[in-house]
């Protein structure tokens, strides 16, 4: 049965945590988190479509605990970054229009001072730090389907998934995010 973007709705509350305990099983928690400085989630949520709202607050729900094991670069500052307060411009894809932190929310990082965000469309895109831009072909639709794509990412680098597993589910997906040709997380997967 081919995956749908459809099928993944509702992920992070339903199945994250399960998936997290069965591909990154040896992960510490993220249990010294000290986000007492990051912005404060709940003015963003309100600007978010219904859905991708529940997905980020059940997320949100899931750092603040400490009990989310360590993948997606979530760090102190890397989680809720405060783009104004930093002296960081945020242009969307266009690399015209400029954007706010009203605009966006981080959720993480790549490991490179890039940022994983929330758009209030709920799209999720990558902020490269260098241009200060949100690239169009970094995005996915949800959060739903980032994090879903992103444990099968990790769960490849870890070993305890194969490419071959989950190429066909990414391909299906059709996620820009996974499939652009040069950064792609698909890409990324195929280059190990």
């Amino acid at each position: 049965m081919t995956l749908t973007v459809d099928d993944l709705n509702g992920y992070v509350e339903r199945s994250l945590d399960a998936d997290l305990a069965r591909y990154l099983p040896d992960r510490d928690c993220l249990d010294d988190l000290d986000l007492s400085e990051s912005r404060p989630i709940e003015p963003f949520l309100e600007r978010l479509p219904a859905p991708a709202a529940a997905a980020l607050a059940a997320f949100d729900r899931r750092v603040r605990s400490g009990e989310l094991p360590e993948f997606l670069d979530i760090d102190d500052w890397s989680y809720g970054f405060d783009f104004a307060a930093n002296d960081c411009g945020i242009l969307d894809s266009d690399y015209e229009t400029a954007l706010t932190d009203d605009d966006v929310y981080s959720i993480g990082a790549d490991g490179g001072g890039n940022l994983y965000v929330v758009l209030t469309t709920g799209q999720v895109a990558v902020w490269f730090h260098e241009e200060e831009v949100l690239e169009g072909h970094t995005r996915f639709d949800n959060l739903d389907v980032f994090l879903w794509s992103y444990v099968r990412y990790e769960a490849v680098r870890e070993g305890t998934l194969r490419v071959t597993q989950v190429e066909a589910d990414f391909e299906a997906l059709g996620q820009d995010g996974a499939l652009e040709p040069e950064l792609g997380l698909l890409t990324s997967m195929r280059k190990r």
